[in-house]
């Protein structure tokens, strides 16, 4: 796998932060101008796309990762990014396995792209009640079952 580490200042504007990644350091990746890559920041990972946001290529640095890791707009930062080459992979709540396989709909949602599967996933998990819980797999199940997306 292709590393590079760079030091830099977290950006940020209002509610928004981000990391500014050099264009050199994208080009020493070598997997295109969004590659997918394991982001270390000052020893604390996680996964994301290069993206070009405002004509530069930026990481986000969404209010999760300020929280876990005490950094915010202004900080500077160590930064490793570590080209991965594997896909994503998501947990699908057993629950949710159990309403595709039943009616099918499995096939269709492991089809999905890595962002639609954790949108439905998290719609799921986000509730606190039971009874919602179970009507939003019934809604992602019945949007599967029509060929829907979203």
């Amino acid at each position: 796998m292709v590393s590079v580490s760079f030091e830099t200042t977290i950006w940020g504007v209002g509610n928004n932060a981000g990391i500014v990644v050099p264009a050199e350091v994208v080009e020493a990746l070598g997997a295109g101008k969004r590659p997918p890559v394991l982001v270390n920041v000052n020893g604390y990972e996680y996964r994301n796309t290069v993206a070009s946001m405002g004509g530069k290529p930026m990481i986000s640095f969404n209010a999760a990762v300020r929280k876990e890791t005490g950094l915010g707009a202004g900080d500077t930062v160590s930064v490793t990014l570590t080209v991965m080459e594997e896909p994503r992979e998501v947990k699908v709540p057993a629950d949710f396995a159990a309403a595709m396989e039943a009616t099918g709909t499995r096939a269709f949602f492991d089809a999905l792209a890595n962002s639609l599967q954790r949108f439905h996933i998290d719609n799921i998990n986000g509730t606190k009640v039971e009874d919602t819980r179970q009507r939003r797999i019934e809604k992602s199940v019945g949007l599967f079952a029509e060929g829907k997306k979203r």
